[in-house]
């Protein structure tokens, strides 16, 4: 386990959710202990998903039907972090269009913002699993009209239980295709995330990992931010994808059931279960942090 030492120097982690702790509405084997384990450890954590469809409380709820125990406060969303982001650029009242769902309305609406059907100043797009042609057709028509072009995540695909379906980036795409215009991306590989996390957990980055499932938004933002990179493969990535990329994770894991018991095992070998199966670490592990 020599390789994995470096784990003992991680005091909070930036979790990624879909793919990492369920897949659509059912849990990933192992998720529940392992945030129980991150909590006798005293480790801290953020579940910091760029899904915008949910509230912070619904997320609670959703995770604890399948049996994983958060509070709303350990949850951050594209959707606050695009709040977030409008609130220092624009003023309360200012007009938007919204393309989403619950998540991204509830945290416009408390961040004061107007949510409106045209002469929108601003056309806010998250993930919508009901959304029809009319709706990005308005959409469209008001980014043509002069509405700054704002996207929560930049997804282009959504691990569901059915498998591998299209995320907020494809709806990006399409708007993007019709106005010839590029949006403004606030959630992850965007750094705003990472280091809105940080500031919950009073964490500095040489301390700090991010968790996810994805290269391109999880551990780029990791990256990014300086922090160490945890990828699981119970998401979107597989091996094929990962032997493939030029953009490596400081660690590899089949899930966070394998990372709960490496990570066990590197605090309390005597105690601890094997868990050498199948792990990969980047060979310049020793020179990145």
């Amino acid at each position: 386990m020599k390789e994995f030492q470096s784990l003992r120097s991680i005091r909070n982690l930036i979790i990624d959710m879909d793919g990492v702790l369920y897949r659509g509405k059912e849990a990933i084997p192992g998720a529940g202990p392992f945030l129980e384990f991150l909590r006798r450890q005293g480790i801290g954590f953020v579940l910091a998903t760029n899904n915008s469809t949910k509230t912070p409380a619904q997320y609670v709820e959703k995770l604890a039907g399948m049996g994983v125990i958060v509070q709303a406060d350990e949850i951050l969303t594209s959707a606050q972090a695009t709040a977030s982001y409008l609130s220092r650029t624009a003023p309360p009242g200012t007009r938007l269009f919204v393309v989403g769902m619950d998540g991204l309305w509830t945290a416009l609406r408390e961040a004061g913002f107007d949510l409106v059907e045209e002469a929108a100043e601003y056309v806010v797009v998250g993930m919508d699993f009901t959304v029809c042609y009319d709706r990005l057709a308005r959409a469209a028509l008001q980014i043509r009209a002069g509405a700054r072009f704002i996207g929560t995540n930049p997804d282009r695909t959504f691990p569901s239980e059915q498998g591998i379906v299209p995320g907020n980036g494809a709806l990006l795409a399409f708007l993007e295709a019709a106005t010839g215009i590029e949006p403004i991306v606030i959630g992850k590989p965007e750094v705003a995330m990472m280091e809105q996390a940080m500031v919950r957990l009073g964490a500095e980055p040489a301390t700090t990992a991010v968790l996810g499932d994805r290269l391109e938004t999880d551990v780029l933002a990791g990256r990014r931010a300086g922090l160490f990179t945890i990828l699981v493969l119970s998401g979107v990535t597989d091996r094929a994808m990962l032997a493939g990329a030029d953009l490596q994770p400081d660690w590899v894991f089949e899930d966070v059931g394998h990372l709960h018991r490496v990570w066990h095992e590197v605090i309390e070998p005597e105690v601890a279960t094997d868990g050498r199966a199948d792990c990969t670490v980047r060979s310049d592990l020793s020179t990145t942090h």
